[in-house]
């Protein structure tokens, strides 16, 4: 079984590499293939992991599994057992990656972490939210990807057509509705800020939620089932109801400071207002609640999140280049490639979200995320036809089905082809969306508004309409104003060569 990580020089690719060495889902991949454009961070990243191998050998953590079935794709089955690590395999050749994979995580980010300084500081020079995936700056972020996302799309359905793709790539749930238009139903979008959210809920209660728990298969301890109800976009959704035996006892978390105190989202966001809004959010719905707060806490902090990462990054890759130099010619002058990550990794898990923070993250949400585990345990799922369940971002009614009657949608309301965020069931026969209860109008409400104003973002990075990029930033529930979506155009414009060229073909 072969899978192909796209935007292999990633700092979190170790993560992956080392659930799927671990055997962490009992699953068996042979090859990891990394792609990346930039030749120097991927030989960082293959120093970190190659760290990472010997070290997972030398202490008897490198596992062996199922190799899976059929449904996995043409590659599927056959390769190593306990104490093999997977092939690794590295290139900057997009098809020669993808050629022949079972599973492809999509995980790049165009114009690097640079990139996102210039979508925050545009937005935030004009009195707007500056923030990677929210507000204006999410969408100068979608406008450049989506191209990029679609040619992915199409080397994947020439090369590896029974291939799984699982996408990361943000603006998540704007980017997989790109892709799923070549791809369809193969493309599933995976976050791992709900699945932190429904962790956390779940550990109070005892209760097995999603997947990465005491089996994920909705159970309660003593066996009893328990039924989840989040639904929304990606980083715009909620936890609206968890019901054991027959009880929904989100209602009794609520009325409880002392176990609000224990998740994070209603420490964000406000314990009282999560108690009259009767439904626990997603972390992010904090820069839409407390947008004047987070503009404020932003242009006080000394840098962007962005340009603390773009020199984060940048440190650990020029230290990295330096450490496998070193590591080459039995030098010791510096730390291991895989220290100077695991250093770096933990830096920056805990100052995620600083700015909505009047305290230091604990360490129980620092460790809280996990979203590589829940992707291998999605591609086990398919790969074996052992279910799981788990929040995915889906389509709003299966790709072919779009004519089918609304009523027939998750969602009713939203148009067929959105792409929504919401408990699914995964097995051997592909990803199967779990019904949800009606959506407020409130709710809905915020919902349309994002996806309207993506949607002619979409139609911008597709079209090259300067018009529609206009619109789309202009509308955008954050910016609300033809004027400044006109500025903000013009400064993205002018910050991000990519986009100028883009929109003036259009």
């Amino acid at each position: 079984m072969k899978l192909t990580i796209l935007g292999g020089g990633g700092f979190r690719v170790p993560l992956v590499y080392e659930a799927v060495a671990t055997g962490a889902t009992g699953l068996t991949v042979d090859e990891v293939a990394l792609y990346d454009i930039d030749a120097e961070r991927l030989a960082t990243i293959t120093a970190v992991i190659e760290g990472l191998g010997e070290e997972l050998q030398a202490s008897g953590r490198v596992g062996g599994g199922e190799t899976g079935g059929d449904s996995a794709g043409d590659g599927a089955g056959g390769g190593g057992g306990a104490g093999e690590l997977p092939k690794l395999t590295v290139t900057t050749d997009l098809r020669e990656a993808v050629a022949g994979a079972d599973f492809v995580f999509s995980a790049v980010r165009v114009g690097g972490a640079e990139a996102r300084t210039v979508d925050e500081r545009v937005a935030l020079n004009l009195g707007l939210l500056g923030q990677e995936t929210i507000g204006p700056g999410g969408l100068a972020y979608a406008l450049r990807t989506i191209p990029v996302a679609l040619e992915i799309a199409r080397a994947v359905a020439e090369e590896a057509p029974g291939a799984w793709v699982i996408n990361f790539t943000n603006p998540a749930g704007i980017v997989t509705q790109a892709m799923r238009t070549v791809l369809g139903d193969r493309v599933v979008g995976i976050c791992d800020t709900p699945i932190g959210l429904v962790r956390r809920v779940g550990r109070l209660l005892d209760v097995d939620l999603v997947a990465g728990e005491k089996g994920a298969d909705g159970q309660a301890a003593d066996g009893q089932a328990a039924q989840v109800d989040y639904v929304g976009l990606n980083h715009l959704g909620w936890l609206r109801s968890v019901v054991v035996d027959g009880e929904d006892r989100l209602p009794g978390l609520l009325a409880d400071d002392a176990a609000l105190e224990e998740i994070e989202e209603a420490r964000l966001i406000g314990k009282d207002w999560v108690r009259a809004d009767g439904a626990l959010p997603n972390e992010y719905l904090y820069y839409y609640l407390h947008t004047s707060a987070a503009i404020d806490r932003i242009t006080a902090a000394a840098t962007t999140r962005g340009e603390f990462l773009a020199k984060q990054q940048g440190d650990f890759y020029a230290a990295g280049v330096e450490a496998a130099g070193a590591e080459r010619d039995s030098e010791a002058c510096c730390s291991s490639p895989l220290d100077l990550w695991r250093e770096t990794l933990h830096q920056r898990e805990a100052t995620y979200m600083a700015e909505s923070r009047d305290e230091e993250r604990r360490e129980e949400d620092v460790a809280g995320g996990g979203y590589q585990e829940v992707a291998l345990r999605l591609m086990t799922a398919i790969a074996t036809g052992r279910p799981e369940r788990m929040i995915l971002d889906v389509g709003n009614i299966g790709a072919g089905r779009e004519d089918a009657p609304a009523s027939e949608r998750i969602v009713p309301e939203l148009p067929a082809e959105t792409v929504l965020e919401v408990l699914c069931v995964v097995d051997g026969e592909g990803v199967h969306p779990l019904p949800v209860a009606p959506v407020e109008l409130g709710r809905l409400g915020m919902m349309a508004a994002l996806r309207s104003s993506e949607r002619l973002i979409m139609e911008a990075a597709v079209t090259g309409s300067r018009d529609a990029a206009w619109r789309g930033f202009a509308t955008h529930p954050l910016v609300s104003s033809p004027e400044l979506g006109r500025l903000l155009l013009e400064g993205y414009e002018a910050g991000h060569p990519q986009i100028a060229e883009l929109l003036a073909r259009g």
